[in-house]
């Protein structure tokens, strides 16, 4: 629309309050606003007004004309706006952000109930709480129930009839006490549905009522004298006030109140939700909404309060927020703007929580901004991971290879950029250690290979990785004592049975996740360093089984020796082979004098 086009219209405007909707040349709502006086609202979309933000300039030219209802009074107004919104989803209107599906947790509406994590919400009659915005929290409440309350988790159908004839039998969480056996009748239906009642309690933040339950239960097992059950009812009892203990963050007499705040920048708007009942916070929600248009504070919050309170299903009687706001289709709700005591510390930890929540995606943002390359995101997990000073670009790792005491010799392999560098790998013959020592062995290899890099003025790694526990890596730590170099680089061990890793001076070891990438790449090139080490240490054998043994022999070469040993396997198989056999494989003179002299050899024995 033009601004000609509007004043042409203008005189039909009515000064009463409405709704309006801009729409295009195709019939789509663009937008749906309400207004006190609909003559004066729509007057400020018209005229020269630099100071309107691009999206309502765009908005205004994209509409072909504008629809308005009268309504009696601006509260009217309000809700007629939210349920066009609903209806037409117009694009300029505040966009909700909130688009990851989230867990619920769902108390099955069947015969002996089950409950369970979901994701998907079905119209069955079945009880779900929720949404829980952290999964992890999730798990524990879960994983305290099934504690608490020994529910079946199979999906069998246990009607009346079906336990009745013996359909089913008791499976392995019956033995392992994770279930009472509903499905043999070992548990009452009455038993289970007054669990199912405890569960419901707790989820709602009812704490006080299953305490209740649970000290009931555990004195009447004290009184038939079954110590041992009383003992376990206990242990629930201890673990469920630990949990409740850990949600209580207020006074306890706050018994159901919802908790709304705001914080705003200059594109989106975060309402945080907080449950709290009897003094407990239940749940917790951040939603992020996308500003349109004119916006204000008041508005985005008056229409978050509305969607989330639709969301969590909550009928609680009185709002806690930071300013008067009206919901005009709850108009008997209480609404509390504290100013001291432990609402007004509800209200704070709720604005943290929104203020925290934009500053995250803040940073999310800059971090898609300044895209690192995989290579990049690694090292930087590495180097946080290990507590480093500088990103780990060229590490270095150092085995030992001594089988049963003979030849005992060291590896090291370098990694670049978080990938193999295989023309830096060195091997080491121990020079100064006789017998199998490992730990001198390592201090030695380390000490011969840094002193010689700070010799030849060489750059040294940023991580040093040492194939061992706890000894091999203080016997290396000494080494760099030695050369003044044990703070220019960061040096760790990894034990092999748990894959732990530790860090010189500290006895209580780092343990990675599993999927940590760090720990993967530890792993990798301590593998690597283990391989290096046992080829070269098969290499040495050989050598000096060649060279002890077969070239000894008088006209019996050293490539020879090796075929020989190549396809035989052994001195000792070569001594009681066949003749046609070296005849083969060294030709008949060789074959001849290899004889010869494990005869003699044999005579002189």
């Amino acid at each position: 629309m033009t601004n000609e086009d509007y004043k042409r219209l203008s005189p039909t405007f009515p000064k009463q309050p409405g709704i309006y909707k801009f729409i295009d040349a195709s019939d789509t709502v663009l937008y749906v606003g309400k207004a006190k006086n609909l003559k004066k609202r729509l007057a400020s979309y018209f005229g020269n007004k630099k100071h309107q933000i691009k999206k309502v300039r765009v908005l205004v030219k994209n509409a072909s004309r504008i629809e308005y209802t009268i309504v009696e009074t601006e509260q009217d107004a309000l809700l007629l706006e939210a349920t066009l919104i609903k209806k037409y989803q117009p694009r300029y209107n505040v966009q909700l952000k909130d688009g990851k599906t989230y867990p619920y947790i769902c108390i099955k509406k069947e015969r002996f109930p089950r409950v369970f994590v979901t994701r998907r919400i079905y119209k069955d009659g079945s009880k779900y709480f929720g949404p829980y915005t952290s999964k992890r929290r999730v798990d524990v409440v879960i994983e305290l129930i099934n504690k608490l309350f020994q529910l079946r988790t199979c999906t069998l159908n246990l009607s009346e009839q079906n336990i009745a004839k013996g359909k089913y039998k008791v499976c392995l969480e019956y033995h392992i006490k994770n279930c009472k056996g509903p499905c043999e009748n070992k548990e009452s239906e009455e038993e289970y549905n007054a669990k199912i009642e405890q569960i419901k309690n707790m989820l709602s933040g009812r704490f006080a009522s299953v305490r209740r339950h649970l000290k009931e239960e555990m004195q009447v097992y004290a009184e038939a004298m079954e110590f041992e059950k009383a003992q376990q009812i206990k242990e629930k009892l201890s673990a469920f006030e630990d949990y409740q203990g850990k949600s209580t963050v207020v006074n306890p007499s706050i018994k159901d109140v919802d908790v709304f705040t705001i914080d705003m920048d200059e594109t989106h708007a975060y309402v945080n939700y907080l449950k709290v009942v009897n003094g407990a916070i239940i749940n917790t929600f951040t939603l992020e909404m996308e500003q349109n248009l004119n916006d204000n504070e008041l508005d985005l919050l008056t229409y978050g309060i509305r969607e989330l309170r639709e969301k969590f299903r909550s009928f609680s009687e009185e709002l806690v927020v930071p300013f008067e706001v009206f919901i005009p289709e709850e108009k008997e709700l209480k609404i509390t703007v504290p100013k001291v005591g432990d609402k007004r510390k509800l209200l704070d930890l709720s604005q943290k929580n929104a203020t925290y929540f934009k500053l995250q995606k803040k940073k999310q943002e800059a971090s898609r901004t300044n895209k690192q390359t995989p290579v990049e995101r690694l090292l930087n997990v590495m180097k946080d991971e290990l507590q480093m000073d500088a990103l780990p670009m060229h590490i270095e790792c150092f085995d030992n290879s001594n089988i049963q005491g003979t030849h005992p010799v060291a590896s090291m392999v370098v990694f670049r950029n978080a990938k193999p560098a295989k023309r830096d790998y060195r091997h080491y013959n121990i020079k100064t250690v006789e017998g199998p020592d490992d730990y001198a062995s390592m201090e030695e290899v380390v000490f011969r290979r840094y002193r010689r890099l700070l010799e030849e003025e060489q750059p040294l790694p940023q991580l040093i990785v040492i194939d061992g526990g706890k000894g091999q890596l203080s016997s290396a730590f000494k080494s760099l004592e030695k050369l003044d170099i044990q703070d220019r680089v960061t040096i760790i061990g990894i034990a092999k049975r748990l894959e732990e890793i530790y860090f010189p001076g500290d006895s209580v070891p780092l343990h990675l996740s599993k999927r940590s990438e760090s720990l993967k790449v530890i792993q990798h090139i301590r593998n690597e360093a283990h391989r290096f080490a046992i080829n070269f240490h098969r290499d040495q054998r050989s050598r000096h089984f060649t060279q002890t043994e077969l070239t000894k022999i008088p006209g019996i070469g050293e490539k020879t020796a090796q075929k020989l040993l190549s396809h035989f396997g052994s001195v000792k198989k070569i001594k009681t082979a066949k003749i046609k056999h070296l005849v083969e494989i060294a030709g008949k003179a060789n074959a001849e004098k290899i004889i010869r002299y494990f005869r003699e050899q044999e005579l002189k024995k």
